[in-house]
């Protein structure tokens, strides 16, 4: 308490006021208008990022919410990896002409980061591989922000963020994965251009293979009339994929926009089943045979009443 007593005191003495208007007459108030000089103008930098990448994200926007376009996925990338960037720049930038307004001889600072940032270089060979990785990431467009993948069989879910470090992917039950840039080996785009939603259909053996494919197909045009944004050509009947144990299986594939392959699935087989019940058609109940075995009675033995 007695400390903090004593540095109010001090604040509020004549002489420190007096020596501190000294010294902004004497070089504080130039020193000060040049800060805030490089403040606006760092501000300005930062404005003028923000405004480009809005700007794209108009411009690449095709008005459809429930889709995302490639284009839209690569602008939200980049503008988000520009705007992480051009905040470290501005930070150092204003951080250096601090300290030569305040008489720091920043040619020493710059060639002594020059020389740290190689020693880390060597020190941190994972950190510039993150960031080289991250680089061809973006300039490759392999994917973006909004983009589902699967990293190395590890990793699946929808791309939140990118930096030039690092890749965050949001999983199906809300988890957050923080992937290193340089660790990605191999990845997996699900809603590249577009994807095609998988579906097999098994039908009981009694059932004509050629009614079933007939009704597979309208159900899918209608859902394809239905859903036009989503579903982008109607139901293909591959054929007969499988002969089970209880029944055939036929697989289907359906065109659909990125990322909607699995709700288009989904509604699909509640429309067959839908469809089978009207047309009698069965799906089969597993079923197994028991054959009994009776007891062998030994030779020349009777067997007992």
């Amino acid at each position: 308490m007695e400390r903090f007593t004593m540095m109010a005191a001090v604040l509020t003495s004549p002489e420190w006021v007096k020596g501190l208007l000294d010294w902004m007459g004497r070089s504080g108030w130039s020193r000060l208008g040049r800060l805030l000089l490089v403040a606006a103008a760092c501000g300005g930098l930062l404005l003028a990022v923000k405004l480009v990448t809005r700007a794209v994200r108009r411009a690449v926007d095709d008005g459809k919410d429930d889709v995302t376009s490639d284009s839209e996925r690569r602008a939200e990338t980049l503008g988000a990896v520009l705007t992480n960037a051009a905040r470290v720049l501005v930070v150092a930038f204003f951080l250096l002409m601090t300290l030569q307004e305040f008489g720091v001889n920043i040619g020493p600072l710059v060639a002594g980061a020059g020389v740290a940032g190689v020693a880390l270089g060597f020190g941190a060979q994972s950190l510039v591989k993150d960031v080289i990785s991250g680089f061809f990431l973006l300039m490759e467009n392999q994917f973006g922000v909004g983009d589902i993948i699967s990293v190395d069989e590890k990793h699946t879910g929808t791309v939140e963020r990118m930096t030039l470090r690092i890749t965050q992917v949001r999983d199906a039950e809300g988890r957050a994965h923080f992937v290193p840039n340089g660790s990605i080996v191999r990845v997996v785009v699900l809603s590249k251009d577009f994807a095609r939603a998988l579906v097999d259909v098994e039908v009981d053996y009694g059932t004509d293979p050629d009614r079933a494919f007939e009704v597979l197909r309208e159900a899918g045009a209608q859902l394809h009339s239905d859903r036009p944004d989503q579903v982008l050509e109607p139901l293909e009947v591959k054929g007969i994929e499988t002969l089970g144990p209880s029944g055939f299986i036929i697989r289907t594939f359906t065109k659909t926009a990125p990322g909607a392959q699995w709700e288009v699935a989904r509604e699909l087989r509640r429309r067959i089943l839908l469809a089978f019940r009207a047309a009698g058609i069965e799906i089969p109940y597993p079923q197994r045979v028991v054959h009994h075995r009776g007891e062998v009675n030994a030779p020349g033995q009777e067997s007992s009443d």
